[in-house]
């Protein structure tokens, strides 16, 4: 009989001994609960449908703030920032998937992979904006931190 290594249940879970990746499942649970309420109400709700564009962008203005937290987080830590928003946006992605199988029309206007896409590109290039913006911050602090640096 072969012996089953025992493992501790916090050892299953090393995954989220990283930062940015607890951070993408916290923000990306945050934004499938924001995600689904938006859209209970915009079709369970019937009081909201006479303050729909009020209901919308309040939506939408929760949805950018927790989708921005990941920026603030990381900015100035590329890789991280990007798993930690990519891991969050796939969370919203799955949690989309899930109410189109429910809220049909919501098919009609954007595909999971869209939804996906549109933040994942948004995300790649802030990621790539904050990969540039610290290779010129570190090559300018090894420039001016050189000895052989003269005062002009």
């Amino acid at each position: 009989m072969l012996a089953r290594p025992q493992t501790r249940s916090h050892e299953q879970f090393h995954a989220l001994r990283n930062s940015a990746v607890r951070v993408g499942v916290f923000i990306g649970a945050g934004l499938s609960v924001a995600l689904t309420g938006w859209i209970y109400l915009a079709n369970r709700v019937p009081i909201f449908n006479r303050l729909s564009v009020e209901r919308n962008l309040a939506a939408a203005a929760i949805i950018g703030v927790l989708a921005f937290v990941p920026v603030l987080r990381y900015f100035r830590e590329p890789a991280n920032l990007l798993v930690s928003s990519l891991i969050a946006w796939s969370i919203l992605s799955l949690t989309y998937r899930t109410l189109s199988l429910f809220f049909v029309t919501l098919r009609e206007w954007y595909s999971t992979f869209e939804v996906f896409m549109l933040g994942a590109v948004v995300y790649l290039i802030v990621a790539t904006l904050s990969w540039i913006g610290t290779s010129i911050w570190k090559a300018r602090a090894a420039h001016f931190s050189s000895p052989r640096h003269r005062a002009h």
